[in-house]
């Protein structure tokens, strides 16, 4: 019943960040940050280069990655983080795409 109640509590959302967000180690350190907060989902590098990012979770730590997506790893100079719901996901672990 609680792992019942915890998966219908999900929230899933896409998130593309813009600016200098390539190789600056902020694929890697989304990795860290999603490990810690206990979030499911993936991040990749799109050519156009920015940086897309799939984050699945308790509605608070998603919203906690959100917020560290608005600033990144300390290299990175995020200038633009767009957010969209999606349907909750059956993703098991986080992973580097």
């Amino acid at each position: 019943m609680e792992n019942e109640l915890r998966s219908s509590n999900k929230k899933c959302v896409r998130v593309l960040v813009s600016g200098k967000v390539q190789g600056v180690g902020y694929r890697f350190s989304t990795f860290q940050e999603a490990q810690k907060l206990g979030i499911t989902g993936w991040v990749r590098n799109l050519i156009d280069s920015r940086v897309e990012a799939v984050f699945c979770g308790e509605p608070t730590a998603v919203t906690a990655i959100i917020k560290w997506c608005d600033r990144g790893p300390s290299a990175a100079v995020v200038k633009q983080v767009t957010v969209e719901d999606i349907e909750p996901q059956a993703i098991d672990n986080f992973e580097i795409r």
